[in-house]
């Protein structure tokens, strides 16, 4: 059954940016991966597709060649940015927050900044030129110099825009940069997303929620992070919050539709993909993943469900869904990470759930043909991106274990980079 939820009159439009042919890594990212880099949180692109080449397609049964080793980066679940040979990364280091920027050498100290007290940070950092922008579990976004480490401005989300989080983990998310602007979540009513002056910290808009919203979920930020794209000829901002999947105007920042129905009551963490006009989005705890299609109906803007999958069929608790082609590939299960390949459009699997080479979620990455999964347990699992069959290439325990192994896995310059609480581990995987 096809569910209408209409939303909103809204304004004009504007550019375009740099965007794949879906399922393929985008121009940006290609550009980055010519340099070695991977800017921040799921790539260029936020889509975990990866344009680097020349990689291995196979390990041996110890997995590939340590490259070095690095300890002392504090306690988190902070993944890392790569750019311009430097690695940056957050921790919690005797009570303060610190962004940490490594070599990507050996993993020297460059530098480290303070962000103030608070828990262990989830966020990946975002890297634009020769500033770094990072978000503490607390809700400090900070501003800081690539060079030396220096603070350039900070805003705070519950004081200055009355945000709150869903549940009690924390903020996660990893602003985005859009030409001048960062945008991001602060979760508030009056000021759910906002985007600000990339080099100043001044507010530019505020989107505010409507009054009428569904039943579903709870008010404040979720645990996603935001996806730029074009969609019904209007550039918008997808993000997956407390109360939903919602898409606002990258102009004016008005709210321009709403999804409820994907939103649980305690954790919304996937990062949603957009194909064109088509959105996918999964949360778990017992909720599911549905498709749905965006339509500009003559400046109101409306959210059309093509299909919904219960949770026994399709929930990605975290760890996070790739588009490849026409297929998405996932860990499916709440907490587990059961490999999965499923026709975006229709909804159908072409494969799987398989039982997988690790337990826990599962976050995930591809690569040259190649998805990367990393499970909570610490396994590392090789396996082909084909809708022809589950194919497991390869697998390995990585070098330390020292929780649960949640941090998503990013490939720069031929090396696979592993977080895994106070130390990071960066294997050698070229040809």
């Amino acid at each position: 059954m096809r569910r209408t939820f209409l939303y909103l009159a809204i304004v004009s439009l504007f550019s375009t940016p740099l965007f794949a042919v879906e399922g393929t890594p985008s121009t940006a990212a290609k550009k980055e991966a010519e340099k070695g880099n991977w800017t921040g949180w799921r790539g260029p692109a936020r889509d975990g597709l990866s344009a680097e080449s020349g990689l291995q397609t196979e390990w041996a049964d110890s997995g590939p060649k340590l490259a070095w080793k690095i300890k002392g980066l504090g306690s988190g679940f902070s993944s890392v940015a790569v750019s311009n040979g430097k690695i940056f990364t957050m921790g919690k280091k005797e009570g303060t927050t610190k962004m940490i920027a490594l070599s990507t050498k050996d993993g020297a100290t460059l530098w480290e900044a303070d962000m103030g007290a608070g828990a262990n940070p989830n966020c990946t950092p975002t890297v634009d030129d020769d500033h770094i922008y990072g978000l503490t579990h607390s809700g400090e976004l900070i501003c800081i110099n690539a060079t030396d480490g220096s603070i350039v401005w900070q805003r705070n989300f519950p004081s200055d825009f009355k945000g709150r989080m869903e549940s009690g983990w924390g903020y996660s998310e990893s602003p985005v940069i859009d030409g001048d602007k960062l945008v991001c979540t602060p979760g508030g009513n009056s000021a759910v997303m906002v985007a600000l002056n990339k080099t100043s910290g001044e507010l530019l808009w505020s989107a505010e929620m409507p009054a009428s919203i569904g039943n579903r979920g709870q008010d404040g930020a979720g645990y996603s992070s935001i996806v730029i794209s074009e969609i019904a000829g209007r550039k918008q901002y997808v993000q997956l919050t407390g109360r939903g999947v919602i898409g606002v105007d990258a102009q004016s920042g008005n709210l321009l539709w709403i999804y409820n129905r994907i939103a649980n009551s305690t954790a919304n963490i996937p990062t949603p993909i957009v194909k064109g006009d088509y959105i996918f989005c999964s949360t778990g705890y017992g909720t599911g993943a549905a498709l749905i299609q965006i339509h500009d109906r003559n400046g109101s803007y409306e959210a059309e469900e093509k299909y919904f999958l219960e949770a026994k069929k399709l929930q990605n608790h975290h760890g996070g869904m790739i588009l490849v082609g026409d297929y998405i590939y996932c860990g499916h299960g709440h907490n587990q990470g059961f490999p999965v390949c499923l026709n975006m459009m229709t909804g159908e699997y072409a494969w799987g759930p398989e039982r997988g080479a690790g337990t826990g979620s599962a976050a995930i990455l591809y690569a040259d043909g190649h998805l990367y999964f990393r499970y909570q347990s610490g396994d590392m699992a090789l396996i082909e991106a084909t809708p022809l069959g589950y194919k497991l290439k390869s697998k390995f325990r990585t070098e330390e274990v020292n929780g649960n192994s949640w941090p998503h896995p990013v490939i720069a310059g031929k090396k696979l980079y592993l977080r895994d609480q106070g130390t990071l581990m960066v294997y050698d995987i070229a040809k």
